[in-house]
């Protein structure tokens, strides 16, 4: 298990699957799975590339209105990454079986966890991508999410990185953002009022926070709440302690 500030993983615990992983941030915790290439059913079957099925399975009871979204998001941004040209006429399946969901006595923070799909949606998307990685399925590239919610004091605005369930229900806008390791923009997910110079600072803390770069700072009129986490390094951290792992009876 790897720890970057609040966030922790474990990959390939899952005997059945081709890959697997459990990844925990912000009070959410997902475990995937991943198999495939596996044979399609014939209405499904692309000829020239592989078909993405991704299932999201919520805490407790059953699937609904906010699930079916969350999985066309996921679906498009894991065909973008996965080498899918590679498999025509398969089937690669992701699952992702929510575990654990933050508990907060705020008034009202059960509404709002249930109806938005932005708080859980970075917490999806790395555990797919470790999960794809411990099935060690070609990919053309590696991404990094974050969650940021702004908060605006009159001409101030106070950006947040992976906020608790509190600050996401207070915040005036809330952003889900993806990059590849490159620095590259992948997804980007908002919700809330916002100005575009507004987009420009949440956009250059989230690639921070993704991919870091020294020396980068971001002026007019942000205050940015300090974090350690650095999701790159903690994706290479964690590949390489599974690694080492698998690797200790040969030293």
């Amino acid at each position: 298990m790897t720890n970057a500030t609040a966030s922790s993983a474990i990959l390939s615990h899952l005997h059945r699957a081709d890959g697997s992983a459990t990844f925990s941030q912000n009070g959410y915790t997902v475990i995937g799975a991943v198999n495939g290439p596996i044979e399609v059913q014939r209405r499904d079957e692309l000829p020239v590339e592989a078909a993405i099925d991704v299932i999201v399975r919520p805490a407790a009871g059953v699937g609904g209105t906010r699930e079916r979204h969350l999985e066309s998001i996921l679906q498009s941004t894991l065909r973008q990454i996965i080498l899918i040209h590679n498999f025509p006429r398969t089937l690669i399946q992701v699952t992702l079986q929510i575990t654990n969901t933050p508990e907060d006595k705020v008034a009202g923070s059960k509404i709002v966890q249930a109806s938005s799909h932005l708080a859980i949606l970075p917490t999806l998307l790395q555990t797919a991508l470790l999960a794809l990685l411990s099935a060690s399925m070609p990919l053309s590239v590696i991404f990094t999410s974050v969650l940021i919610a702004a908060h605006k004091d009159g001409a101030i605005t106070s950006l947040t990185p992976n906020p608790s369930l509190v600050g996401f229900e207070s915040a005036d806008s809330v952003h889900v953002l993806a990059f590849t390791l490159e620095g590259k923009l992948l997804l980007a997910e908002s919700q809330g009022t916002f100005t575009l110079d507004d987009w420009d600072n949440i956009l250059e803390m989230a690639g921070s926070v993704c991919v870091p770069k020294d020396g980068a700072d971001i002026e007019g009129g942000v205050r940015i709440e300090e974090t350690k986490e650095d999701m790159t390094t903690f994706v290479k951290c964690t590949l390489e302690a599974k690694v080492a792992q698998d690797l200790h009876w040969y030293t």
